[in-house]
């Protein structure tokens, strides 16, 4: 589990590793069309897809392929989203992801930049990887400024699960530079 952030924090932010104890907040991710809007997938129920979300989570854990990080607001405990680094295959590349989700009440006040900054600094303190990627849809502007404002810029078009996305990308020489 060497690329998880348990127990980093920033200044409004508190990570650690979640657990079967959040499924209900983050149920609410899951029933809200509007998390899902510039992604195309198949979705059961968001009961089914929020249950996979954790069991995807678990197995990157135990197979140290990264995972995500239950964000917490450090001035009210709650959850308001997740973030971490994430071992991906693009097109048939091992690559190192800076992921991030929130809750849409959490959009839009500077949480995922936060924590984006955060999960790369963290890899390139570490030396998880020489790059870092984001994989953002061809339509998701507001994760695509994330990425900007973590000093990725786009280095390719692909199609990534069914999706053509953007792949955004630092690499450490760039980030020593920020």
């Amino acid at each position: 589990m060497k690329y998880l952030l348990d127990g980093q924090e920033t200044k409004r932010i508190l990570f650690r590793k979640v657990n079967l104890m959040d499924f209900d907040v983050w149920l609410e991710f899951h029933k809200n069309p509007i998390t899902s809007q510039y992604w195309i997938s198949e979705v059961e129920s968001p009961e089914i897809e929020c249950k996979k979300w954790y069991e995807k989570q678990f197995h990157r854990y135990e197979n140290n392929l990264g995972g995500m990080n239950a964000l917490i607001e450090k001035q009210t405990g709650k959850i308001i989203g997740h973030a971490g680094l994430l071992v991906q295959n693009v097109d048939n590349v091992s690559e190192l992801e800076v992921a991030y989700s929130l809750l849409p009440e959490f959009w839009n006040k500077g949480y995922a930049t936060e924590a984006a900054k955060k999960c790369r600094d963290y890899a390139f303190e570490n030396n998880f990887s020489d790059s870092l990627i984001s994989i953002i849809s061809l339509v998701n502007k507001p994760s695509e400024n994330v990425a900007l404002k973590n000093g990725m810029t786009i280095d390719k078009v692909t199609e990534y699960n069914g999706n053509k996305v953007n792949i955004f990308r630092i690499h450490k020489p760039e980030w020593k530079k920020i």
